[in-house]
């Protein structure tokens, strides 16, 4: 049975209840592999149920093999406290499709008596083979007020030098802090390789992180019919710098929006990238996985 990162709030169990059992059928395949570069299993599970309906006895499993069934033959798994990091170090060992990040989520970081405790708890997970990324980490001013910003920042610098100590990818959550984010980048050094997750900028954003040579990770938010900004960064972004994720159970495509999401899903945002950056479809997946094995290194 799947180990859950923590006990789900009131209203994630209220979300639980309306989403179960709604997920959307499958897509056409996609005619090459490619990889959810950022998803969360364990709270796709326990928000959401098993993809598919599957056997609820091996829900990662079941997750991985519905995937694989349209292409989608790879998973990152993001850790977002100290719980859900160590789960996905673990679930990484025991599935080879699925690699794992470790990181405290920026939202995270301001409620932690001892943050520096539970960044230790991190780099000690950093070590292992099967992680391969730091994050997701970063900058979140939407939800945390001034008084929270200090240690976001703190923990952001302290992501930013375990990545580096270990040589693994970093994992950006940027959420309404675009001029920050690349400030806290600049002053401390990037890493060499850096994915912004989700990525929510405009094109002039876009272009400052494609100078800088940074991985841009686009979800289904790109098929939203008023995210006319991000499918122009998305249009100017060389293929080689383009990933695509899930963050499921959240931001689910188009035509399924509001509906729990999944890496099977995958296929929906690929085509809608594919036809923002003018590119053949075919050619576009294979630049997706060879841009996943290059951030996160061999499954």
């Amino acid at each position: 049975m799947l180990s859950l990162m923590s006990e789900p709030t009131e209203s994630r169990r209220e979300r639980a209840r309306r989403r179960a059992g709604e997920f959307p059928p499958a897509p056409e395949p996609l005619p090459r592999p490619v990889l959810d570069s950022h998803t969360h299993l364990d709270i796709t599970v326990s928000e959401a149920g098993v993809p598919g309906g599957g056997p609820a006895d091996d829900p990662v499993g079941t997750a991985i093999a519905l995937a694989t069934k349209v292409g989608v033959d790879r998973l990152v798994q993001v850790g977002v406290d100290v719980a859900s990091s160590q789960w996905g170090a673990d679930t990484a060992e025991r599935y080879p499709a699925v690699l794992a990040t470790v990181a405290l989520h920026p939202n995270e970081a301001p409620r932690l008596t001892d943050l520096d405790e539970a960044l230790r708890q991190i780099e000690s997970l950093a070590a292992r083979d099967r992680v391969r990324g730091i994050g997701e980490t970063g900058m979140d001013f939407f939800r945390t007020g001034d008084e929270g910003r200090a240690a976001q920042e703190q923990s952001f610098r302290a992501h930013i030098a375990i990545a580096k100590r270990y040589g693994k990818a970093l994992v950006i959550h940027d959420r309404d802090a675009h001029a920050d984010v690349l400030r806290i980048l600049d002053d401390e050094g990037a890493p060499d390789r850096v994915v912004l997750h989700c990525f929510s900028g405009d094109a002039d954003f876009a272009r400052e992180c494609v100078r800088r040579g940074y991985l841009l990770s686009f979800a289904g938010t790109v098929t939203f019919g008023s995210a006319t900004a991000l499918r122009e960064a998305a249009a100017l972004t060389p293929v080689d710098q383009i990933l695509v994720e899930t963050d499921a159970p959240y931001l689910t495509p188009t035509p399924y929006r509001g509906r729990p999401n999944a890496s099977y899903l995958i296929p929906l945002t690929v085509r809608a990238l594919a036809a923002t950056t003018g590119s053949d479809l075919d050619e576009l997946c294979a630049a997706i996985s060879a841009t996943g094995d290059s951030a996160f290194g061999p499954w």
